[in-house]
């Protein structure tokens, strides 16, 4: 028993492909995406601390390293069913648990089964970690649209993921974004981009859900 089994699942992150199944230009592994949600999320807890006057405490760090366990399973097979969505998490917890019990030091097992707990909750922290985990899957649907792949996959992992940002925009965080950051998106020339601003316009402007 050692902390060499949690390092070592690391090397788990990295192999597991992001939207498994589906033709992409860009790969993503877990690892990349458990990198940029924390970035983001630091990013975000940023902006609520500056222009919110936030005391941000961070819990997104760790986001996702149980699917070492699991795999990344796509989004619309984990929410198929609320029954299906409570099974694969029942199954997570409980593989989180005998991993911790079988390769984490008694000592530091309370501190990892708190660290490698579901963060998203009715926190302010896990409201950003919510927001940045779908906020990095729409850049992965944007740069699969940029560079042209005609897969209409893509056009709604960017949909639904702005969906769920704006559902959060009572946040100073996601005001900063809709207003600063995301009118970038759409200052170039490539193809879908007159769809994704009319469905960017729909959900942000109409609240069409």
């Amino acid at each position: 028993m050692g902390l060499n089994a949690y390092i070592q699942g690391f090397n788990s992150l990295e192999s597991i492909d992001r939207a498994p199944g589906y033709f992409k230009y860009h790969h993503h592994s877990v690892a990349d995406h458990c990198f940029r949600t924390a970035e983001l999320a630091q990013m975000m807890g940023d902006i609520e601390e500056v222009h919110g006057n936030k005391k941000i405490n961070w819990k997104a760090l760790n986001h996702d390293y149980t699917e070492r366990f699991i795999g990344d399973i796509k989004t619309p097979v984990k929410y198929a069913t609320p029954q299906l969505r409570k099974m694969i998490g029942d199954v997570e917890e409980t593989m989180t648990t005998k991993f911790i019990k079988d390769e984490i030091p008694e000592e530091f097992q309370e501190i990892y089964t708190k660290r490698l707990s579901e963060g998203k909750d009715d926190t302010l922290e896990g409201k950003i970690l919510s927001i940045c985990d779908k906020l990095d899957l729409l850049y992965e649907a944007y740069g699969e649209i940029e560079l042209g792949n005609p897969n209409p996959v893509y056009m709604q992992m960017f949909k639904e993921s702005l969906e769920t940002i704006k559902k959060f925009d009572d946040l100073v965080c996601v005001q900063y974004f809709i207003k600063k950051i995301l009118p970038d998106l759409f200052k170039g020339d490539f193809a879908g981009k007159d769809k994704m601003q009319r469905i960017a316009f729909s959900i942000l402007l109409l609240g069409d859900d």
